[in-house]
């Protein structure tokens, strides 16, 4: 079934579903953004739009609410975007295809991107109704969260008053987070030579992985599909002449790479060979994944007909990417001291490309301590050189410290208690989180991040639970209800 507008909370999903009708991967955001904007107009709110395509729109405090103190809800408006091969849908300029049960509500073939349009829509929803009490309602939209937190750092946030801020954008009702990993998107660049090659056009593709968030997923073990072709790629490029043609793994930096393929020439003779090293290597990789990655194929394709390429690389070049893709570190660099079980730094090599001279690896970097972020890229940057190439940053955050006391811990959790009849998880996360860029932007911030139940977000398996939401925005209604003792 496609039309989600029977199912509560209908003034959420009702705007969910337009938010979905509109392309808004990261860097495509300018539709949802005028979106926002023509929303506010309509309702005669006040609203600023910046050249990050970020939206900020207020609505005074409901009568009786005057003297409370100012409350920001933010979300983000872009999405991660992934589909499966056979999909036709352009994430680019075509809407989703929303598809529910009932229970669920997921999109045909791609990701839903509920992280972070539920956000969107709850805040839409909250301006929309006049019936609701509320303070002064601070809504902040921002773009580019998946790729760096860009539009947050672009924010000028001199229009707010509110020091109270709920994000909802987490993925697991009742976990109230508190605090979040700091964090920086880097990529290495490795140069590549080209060369003419003679030989046996050869395919080799990983696939059929988990994935999932690089931050709050790096914990479990799973297979990482750019990390494994640099196994791969190493045991080749170590016995037989490889002149590669291309490398493509990975859709987000901040996703753990499902797939990758790689496109090769091989010299007639050797084919039989590389045959045999992609057999026996990806039988131990299935065996060693069996449990935390079952779905893992290694496929090895070849065309029979001997051609001559252009524009592949040398067999130097071949094994230096190799080398950079078996080298280049990944996944958790050490723990948490304090938190039990909480990652304290990592990084995931989420995107790997090898086009136009050069193999790019692109990572997300997280830390709890800005000095093992600093440890972490000055190791990309060392072992890059070390391979002829260089690194460049964007999006670098700030982590989100955990604060002692918190008024607006209190409330939510209170109301939380009192809705459920439920301890509510009060945690700090690996992931990163705008709070943390908020708060070095508004001294005195008092901040949460909470949202309803997400399901395996950044892939195509994503599902949101429909009576989650609906009781997570009663508790955002019921909180912006008691906003009044928030005030000292």
């Amino acid at each position: 079934m496609s039309d989600i507008s029977h199912l509560q909370p209908k003034n959420v999903l009702h705007f969910f579903e337009a938010l979905c009708a509109i392309p808004h991967g990261s860097g495509n955001t300018r539709a949802i953004s005028d979106y926002c904007v023509a929303f506010a107009k309509e309702r005669g709110l006040a609203v600023w739009q910046d050249e990050a395509n970020n939206v900020v729109i207020i609505k005074e405090a409901a009568p009786g609410y005057e003297s409370a103190p100012a409350v920001i809800l933010q979300g983000h408006l872009d999405m991660v975007c992934d589909q499966d091969k056979d999909c036709d849908l352009d994430m680019t300029k075509d809407g989703l295809r929303l598809r529910t049960d009932g229970a669920y509500v997921w999109a045909e073939g791609t990701t839903l991107g509920g992280d972070d349009g539920i956000a969107v829509a709850m805040a839409l929803a909250a301006l929309d109704d006049d019936s609701l009490p509320h303070p002064r309602l601070e809504v902040v939209f921002t773009t580019d969260e998946e790729t760096g937190m860009l539009g947050a750092a672009a924010l000028n946030p001199s229009m707010l008053t509110g020091r109270f801020l709920l994000n909802i954008d987490s993925e697991v009702e009742g976990v109230l987070t508190v605090s979040c990993a700091g964090g920086v998107r880097g990529t290495c660049h490795v140069p590549v030579d080209y060369c003419d090659a003679e030989g046996v056009f050869c395919g080799l593709i990983i696939k059929g992985l988990i994935g999932g968030h690089s931050g709050v997923e790096i914990h479990k073990g799973r297979a990482n599909a750019n990390q494994l072709m640099g196994r791969l790629l190493s045991a080749l490029t170590a016995e037989v002449p490889v002149h590669l043609a291309a490398i493509v793994g990975g859709q987000a930096d901040n996703a753990i790479a499902g797939e990758c393929a790689a496109t090769m020439v091989i010299p007639a003779e050797h084919v039989s060979r590389a045959a045999e090293i992609v057999q026996a290597l990806g039988e131990a990789m299935r065996h060693a994944y069996q449990t935390a990655d079952p779905g893992l194929q290694v496929v090895w394709k070849q065309d029979p007909q001997a051609e001559v390429h252009e524009a592949v690389t040398t067999a130097e070049a071949s094994r230096r990417v190799a080398d950079a893709l078996l080298l280049l570190p990944h996944g958790i660099q050490s723990w948490s001291a304090d938190i039990p079980g909480l990652v304290q730094t990592s990084l995931n090599l989420g995107v790997a490309r090898m086009a136009a001279g050069e193999l790019t690896a692109t990572y997300a970097v997280r830390s709890s301590l800005s000095s093992e972020k600093a440890w972490v890229c000055a190791r990309l940057e060392r072992l890059t050189a070390l391979l002829g190439g260089h690194v460049t940053y964007v999006g670098d955050y700030p982590a989100w410290e955990y604060q002692k006391e918190s008024r607006l811990r209190e409330l939510v959790a209170d109301v939380y208690r009192k809705e459920t009849g439920k301890e509510p998880v009060i945690e700090a996360i690996h992931a990163g989180l705008e709070c943390g860029i908020f708060a070095g932007k508004l001294p005195g911030l008092d901040a949460i991040s909470l949202g309803p139940n997400l399901l395996e977000i950044h892939t195509t398996r994503e599902k949101m639970d429909v009576a989650s939401v609906e009781r997570t925005w009663e508790l955002v209604c019921e909180v912006l209800r008691r906003s009044k003792e928030l005030a000292q």
